[in-house]
């Protein structure tokens, strides 16, 4: 599914926190099938009620202090300095503040490292946690639950057969919206000049 430029709900539907609510963003890159496919299946074996759409961050949720139109034509005119590049997803893991399982990232965790930091710069934001390339498989859970998802997911993640790794060539502006789903706003091709 190519994510929409025109803020139909097919973006990373709903599947993030609860807590957040309409007026807050974030920059994705979304994972393309056949792995993002099992990544969504797994998430939702893992938390049922959820509806993802696996993605990397690289402006975790956060609220704007300009309006959404000039943060997105900021992010478009940074997206010409980020060339495409390889993420591999590598292992299960837990944060342990938040109980949050996710999948680690190897190659291209550094390149979202520097671009989490330009864009940050552009789109200042108090960030709860410090920025930890990933992506999320189940959240919000009961910590007695944890350690039982955990060998569930490392046990799908062991036999998955497919490729492990994508090329990413293009970031998603998204906005959170009633019913705990995400729209696309904007989406920028990395590397691309912008038209003047």
């Amino acid at each position: 599914m190519n994510p929409s430029t025109n803020g139909n709900s097919t973006g990373l539907r709903n599947g993030q926190s609860s807590k957040l609510g309409p007026g807050v963003f974030a920059l994705v890159i979304y994972v393309p099938d056949p792995l993002g496919r099992f990544l969504d299946d797994l998430r939702r074996d893992l938390v049922p009620h959820y509806n993802p759409r696996a993605h990397v961050s690289v402006l975790p949720p956060r609220s704007l202090s300009v309006e959404w139109q000039i943060a997105s034509s900021q992010l478009r005119a940074l997206s010409e300095s980020w060339r495409p590049f390889e993420v591999e997803l590598t292992r299960i893991a837990v944060f342990p503040v938040t109980n949050v399982i996710y999948l680690e990232l190897g190659e291209g965790a550094e390149e979202l490292r520097r671009m989490h930091a330009k864009a940050s710069r552009a789109l200042a934001f108090d960030e709860p946690f410090a920025f930890h390339p990933h992506v999320t498989l189940a959240q919000e859970i009961l910590p007695e639950r944890v350690e039982e998802m955990r060998e569930r997911a490392e046990h799908l993640w062991r036999e998955y057969q497919g490729p492990r790794r994508f090329h990413a060539d293009r970031a998603i502006f998204v906005q959170s919206v009633p019913d705990n789903c995400w729209v696309d706003l904007a989406e920028y091709p990395l590397g691309v000049p912008v038209a003047r």
